[in-house]
């Protein structure tokens, strides 16, 4: 997930302080990792596909709260896995990447309302790029499980190839569901940041201009203002505004 701050943890949404060690490492790429986070004592508390937990970085002077997605799935268990990205500056990401096997992290939660408790009776869109795929990848699984017979599509971006986590996974996933579409886009010789126009453009020609269907609902994921202009696409088309839900990093 990203290095914006998390949200303040007050009120009914307060939970106790807990710890997990570093398990295992896994390098999707030269600046992309997972950590495979499993609890000192205890068990994780129950968390619905999309949530994220606010881990505690240790800095020079003082400790700061980053938000980072589970990217696993309720189902799997421990160890849980969250996955980030070097960030330029990215004092949380920096200290993530750090960290060795049998070091422990410091966290609250799981906190969210990015979630999917189970598909809804409509086709479903998912729209991702680079490492925002993590709350999508356990939503997109629970979505599965739990699908009628409506389409279920991944429209999924980066900007290389090596950014497409999970990409053998997903396409296990279509082979095996027919009603389940991956469709990875990585536009040669654009930057992150340049990728939401191409999804914009996606977005509009297959959601909006191809037919007057407005059932679908949709779950967005990503970096910047790309992500709101998704979203004022779509429900400005005359989709419902709850059938939009979106995670901006």
């Amino acid at each position: 997930m990203s290095d914006a701050p998390a949200p303040p943890v007050t009120g009914a949404n307060q939970r106790p302080v807990l710890r997990a060690r570093v398990e295992r490492i896994f390098d999707h790429c030269a600046d992309t990792r997972s950590l495979f986070l499993r609890m000192t004592a205890g068990v994780l508390p129950r968390f619905v596909p999309g949530m994220f937990i606010s881990v505690a970085i240790p800095l020079t002077g003082e400790t700061r709260i980053r938000p980072y997605t589970i990217a696993s799935s309720p189902e799997d268990g421990e160890p849980f896995e969250i996955c980030f990205n070097r960030v330029p500056g990215g004092l949380g990401a920096r200290w993530l990447f750090e960290r060795v096997a049998g070091d422990e992290l410091t966290f609250t939660g799981p906190f969210g309302a990015f979630t999917l408790e189970r598909a809804p009776a409509a086709e479903t869109v998912l729209i991702a790029e680079g490492t925002a795929i993590a709350p999508l990848r356990p939503i997109l699984r629970r979505a599965i499980a739990s699908a009628t017979s409506h389409p279920i599509t991944l429209l999924y971006a980066a900007d290389r190839r090596e950014h497409l986590l999970y990409a053998v996974e997903f396409e296990g996933l279509a082979a095996a569901h027919p009603e389940f579409h991956y469709e990875p886009l990585i536009p040669g010789g654009l930057d992150s940041a340049a990728l939401y126009p191409r999804l914009l453009d996606e977005a509009r020609r297959r959601w909006v201009t191809a037919d007057a269907d407005r059932s679908r609902h949709f779950y967005i994921c990503g970096v910047g203002k790309g992500v709101l202009a998704l979203r004022d696409l779509l429900r400005t088309a005359g989709y419902e505004r709850r059938a939009v839900r979106y995670e901006q990093w």
